[in-house]
């Protein structure tokens, strides 16, 4: 199964860019790829139990939670890079479930075997 690779850098101060690389994970999962979203930066925060469903991309329109509830559904591995949970003070217990804590080196592991890596 060929492998994709998702960072996710952004997040609450930037709704608009936060839905479509969720969409996308799903979308991949659903065609058989093996997709991987890497949470780096402000994407971490996204992790962060409670706040998905705070941050709308749209007015009116669904919010984050629910594209992030689809990847998951869908198979999508979450991976949460260290260092970004470190510069946000977050802790494993901070975050939803079946999330991975790695460090960058894994991400670069990660993304030298992925056939796609996008940001």
């Amino acid at each position: 199964m060929e492998k994709v690779l998702i960072i996710m850098t952004s997040g609450p101060d930037t709704p608009h860019r936060c839905a479509t690389p969720f969409f996308f994970a799903t979308l991949a999962a659903a065609m058989d790829y093996e997709v991987t979203m890497f949470f780096t930066i402000d994407g971490t925060l996204l992790l962060k139990k409670g706040l998905a469903e705070t941050i709308y991309p749209k007015a009116s329109g669904k919010p984050v939670s629910s594209f992030l509830r689809d990847a998951l559904e869908a198979g999508v591995k979450f991976l949460a890079c260290t260092a970004s949970m470190e510069l946000h003070d977050l802790t494993s217990d901070d975050l939803i479930e079946n999330i991975k804590l790695v460090g960058g080196a894994y991400m670069w592991q990660e993304a030298e075997d992925s056939k796609v890596l996008t940001f």
